[in-house]
């Protein structure tokens, strides 16, 4: 239970302060399961449209980086009431209020991986929560941000204050669901950035709550996080506090850019970290595993390219070794 009460206090730290956090905890997470609980037939998805979206209400919107960070990341709490259920992996669409200057017609959705379980930061099933890094530009003429590319809804989400309402679409996607059936499957978990959030939902799920899925779990969960420096690391918290609980079932493995050297003496990147463990890799991979990257879509072809490497230096055809793993739904990608 010592876990349960360090994310309970971690997650307090999100919750405003009008009323205490916690207040209508349920006794186990079990509320919100199909049955049996893998059963991933009844997944909602896109139950709220772009045309009749859901209208949502910001419980608190958070920095969660520190100030060496590149850039500014929020982790934002959002109340459905109850009305707009998901599972994790999925994502919500955020429509930003206003319209476009060059037609005058209302923004487009902007798709973000939900960073909560089903059960929300709070445990009652009523929100989720969104991680969110704010875009900005850099001028190289004006050496500054330029105020007038800004990313519109990230500026709009990481801006919000409690009580204001957000309009949302979805749940979209079954791509990064986790596969639950066999509860000895492992994970392998790749993120860049806010890339992070579905894993948070996966880890909270397996590792911090009263879930059938946590009960039955007896694989590894392996967490790799690629960010700039210590300071943009993202719930590390909550991950050491997993790890403590459960170290025979999650590990985490970070690549600290502006940190870390590769063994070549060049930053260290995402794919340099995986690379050091490609053996334990791709032998989990043909036990079943599941590998799972989410991120920049910037991310992707340094990864192909790696394991591209390892793939030949062990004598595998790369693209029939992919191939397979797609076809067992073993690979799973969301890049934006």
């Amino acid at each position: 239970l010592t876990l349960l009460a360090t994310l309970v206090a971690s997650a307090t730290a999100f919750a405003p302060s009008a009323k205490p956090a916690f207040s209508t905890q349920i006794a186990a997470e079990d509320f919100l399961e199909a049955e049996p609980y893998y059963d991933q037939s009844t997944v909602p998805v896109n139950v709220w449209k772009n045309k009749a979206p859901f209208t949502g209400k910001i419980v608190s919107t958070k920095r969660i980086v520190g100030p060496k960070a590149t850039g500014e990341t929020c982790h934002i709490i959002i109340d459905h009431d109850g009305d707009f259920p998901y599972w994790e992996g999925q994502s919500w669409g955020v429509m930003p209020p206003g319209t476009r200057e060059k037609d005058g017609k209302p923004h487009s959705v902007r798709l973000y991986s939900i960073a909560s379980s089903r059960y929300g930061d709070d445990m009652t099933g009523k929100t989720g929560s969104l991680c969110v890094r704010r875009a900005t530009y850099w001028c190289p003429e004006l050496k500054a941000d330029d105020p007038a590319k800004k990313g519109i809804c990230s500026n709009f989400l990481c801006d919000t204050s409690p009580g204001d309402e957000v309009k949302m679409t979805g749940p979209a996607g079954k791509v990064m669901l986790m596969p639950e059936e066999d509860p000895k499957t492992d994970l392998i978990m790749v993120a860049t950035g806010t890339g992070i959030a579905p894993y948070r939902g996966f880890i909270r799920r397996l590792f911090a709550e009263d879930t059938p899925a946590a009960a039955a779990y007896k694989g590894e969960a392996w967490l790799f996080l690629g960010v700039a420096n210590s300071d943009a690391l993202l719930y590390d918290d909550e991950f050491q506090a997993a790890k403590k609980a459960y170290p025979d079932n999650f590990r985490i493995d970070y690549a600290l850019s502006r940190e870390q050297e590769n063994k070549n003496g060049g930053k260290m990147y995402i794919q340099d970290k995986v690379e050091e463990y490609s053996d334990e890799i791709f032998e989990k991979l043909s036990n079943g595993a599941h590998i799972y990257f989410c991120g920049l879509k910037g991310m992707m072809p340094g990864i192909q390219d790696m394991l591209r490497g390892v793939a030949d230096a062990k004598g595998l055809n790369y693209d029939e070794w992919l191939k397979g793993l797609k076809k067992s739904k073993q690979w799973h990608v969301e890049v934006y």
